[in-house]
């Protein structure tokens, strides 16, 4: 392994610490539902890039950037729109989306059940 190398895998692993950071510290709280955007459809039907959205204090925040960075999706721009892109179909994948960001930030609490479900989900 390269020393370029080993500091890339040291970055990503920087800026995935940052990230679920900033979602539990500004963001995100148990029991917050987080809503998806759904922004385009690939025509085969086997991607979608979707928003993430929360309300807070009377505000919508958008949680797209750093969600992306904690479940190392793809970070695209749809029609002016930041979005991420999820691969997969047969499911909800909006649901799919927040399960997994929520199971990445409140694994620690796996022994009070499933963290997956901390979060909850509705879509826009």
């Amino acid at each position: 392994m390269t020393t370029a190398t080993a500091s890339k895998k040291e970055q990503k692993a920087l800026d995935v610490a940052y990230a679920r950071e900033q979602l539990l510290t500004h963001y995100l709280t148990e029991g917050d539902t987080v809503y998806t955007v759904l922004r385009s459809v690939s025509s085969s039907g086997m991607s979608r890039t979707m928003s993430l959205k929360v309300a807070k204090d009377g505000k919508i925040l958008d949680l797209t950037y750093y969600a992306a960075i904690v479940l190392d999706y793809p970070l695209v721009e749809v029609n002016g729109s930041r979005a991420l892109r999820v691969g997969g179909c047969g499911m909800d994948m909006g649901f799919h989306v927040v399960y997994s960001l929520s199971s990445v930030l409140f694994r620690t609490r796996a022994a009070d059940g499933d963290p997956g479900y901390l979060l909850k989900h509705s879509w826009l």
